[in-house]
């Protein structure tokens, strides 16, 4: 079978292997610490559920709107105003299937041949390929840990080409858990502004933040950058909802109608009745997501003290998401062989940096439980002296 050449350019996705790969492992009764993927251990909260629950008693089981059910394209655009200083209304919400669809309708709305979309590396791993996926060109801009795995203004200035329809912005960041400041992103907005480009913010992370960290959402800064700004966020890391497929698109409705347009002919609704559960998640109390937060801040400096208690291995201190980003390059192993050998030998899973453009990179997810995260720096600390060390 000749298949189609675009898939060709795209890998599979690495983070998605090697969880699969951990897994396999464990169902075959071995102990393995994975640290792979970025899903929350903690259950969906009970009114988020609950919800959903008496929409099936109520019968919301049918097709719905293609661009989500309309309470719930309010109630995000209502959240947007409140939370964010975002100007928008349910006519500038489209809900998706989860996030990742989210960018992936905006791709293909938005991006034509040969148009460039700009990336700042190290990067969230389907970015990439979701631009050659619309035939367009990503443009990969290579930041470092002592600029804090931030894109600086000049960096975007001088990655701009006639070309360049899209700059994407993730903050908090996954790989890294980085956050730009509010001053930073002020200057990038600037940037965009002047340069009429547009700006997608994957803002999927926006609440998990620590040591007093703020969120800006770029398009809140004022109207002209607002009028360039596209959001991308969904609820699967907030409200620990990965399986319930939820995300949504806010724009311009120029760009919603297209959207909705594509996932009419695609996926067709969200699923209905998980809907009504996104609704309490916003309309809800909040206090499950500053539950999670605060176990998440915990975990995240036991791994931090860990990691860089181990020879070879240097940590920069996230700001928010539930990511470490160790740089392993004083090992003498590139991303793939670390990995691999950590995970055949000492049964830890981990994703290769390899994936988000940075080989001497791994990332590991603490989105997962002390004992877990204690088991498995112990194994790992052992494997770095052992690979080092002799």
């Amino acid at each position: 079978m000749k298949l189609a050449a675009r898939i060709g350019q795209v890998p599979p996705s690495l983070t998605l292997a090697i969880a699969a790969k951990a897994k396999a492992l464990k169902a075959e009764g071995i102990d393995v610490c994975s640290f792979s993927a970025g899903e929350p251990d903690f259950d969906t909260p009970a009114h988020i559920k609950a919800a959903a629950e008496k929409a099936l008693q109520e019968g919301k089981t049918k097709y719905g709107p293609a661009a989500g059910e309309p309470k719930l394209r309010e109630a995000i655009a209502r959240k947007l105003r409140e939370d964010n200083g975002l100007c928008y209304n349910a006519e500038n919400v489209i809900v998706t299937n989860g996030g990742k669809h989210s960018l992936f309708n905006l791709m293909l709305a938005l991006i034509e041949t040969g148009d460039e979309v700009i990336i700042p590396a190290p990067y969230w791993l389907s970015y990439p390929e979701m631009v050659k996926l619309a035939e367009g060109t990503p443009v990969i801009v290579t930041t470092d840990a002592s600029g804090g795995y931030k894109i600086t203004p000049d960096q975007l200035r001088s990655a701009i080409t006639p070309k360049t329809k899209l700059f994407v912005l993730n903050s908090p960041s996954n790989p890294t858990g980085m956050i730009y400041t509010p001053e930073e992103i002020k200057a990038l907005a600037e940037v965009v502004v002047e340069n009429n480009i547009w700006v997608v913010s994957d803002e999927i992370y926006e609440k998990i933040l620590y040591d007093g960290a703020e969120h800006l959402s770029i398009g809140a800064i004022g109207p002209e950058i607002f009028d360039r700004t596209i959001i991308s966020n969904g609820f699967a890391k907030a409200y620990s909802m990965t399986g319930w497929r939820l995300g949504y698109l806010a724009g311009p409705v120029e760009l919603i109608k297209a959207a909705t347009t594509i996932q009419s002919h695609s996926t067709s609704n969200v699923c209905t009745f998980a809907q009504y559960g996104a609704i309490a998640a916003l309309e809800g109390s909040q206090a499950c997501v500053e539950e999670m937060c605060q176990a998440f801040a915990a975990r995240r400096q036991v791994m931090l003290d860990r990691l860089n208690a181990i020879p070879g291995l240097i940590c920069p201190k996230p700001d928010g998401a539930f990511y470490m980003f160790p740089d392993i390059s004083q090992t003498g192993m590139k991303s793939m062989e670390f990995c691999n050998a950590l995970l055949e030998s000492h049964q830890v899973a981990a994703v290769p940096g390899i994936a988000f453009g940075a080989d001497d990179c791994i990332r590991l997810s603490y989105a997962t439980d002390m004992a877990s995260i204690e088991k498995g720096m112990d194994r790992l600390e052992k494997f770095v002296r052992e690979k080092t060390l002799g």
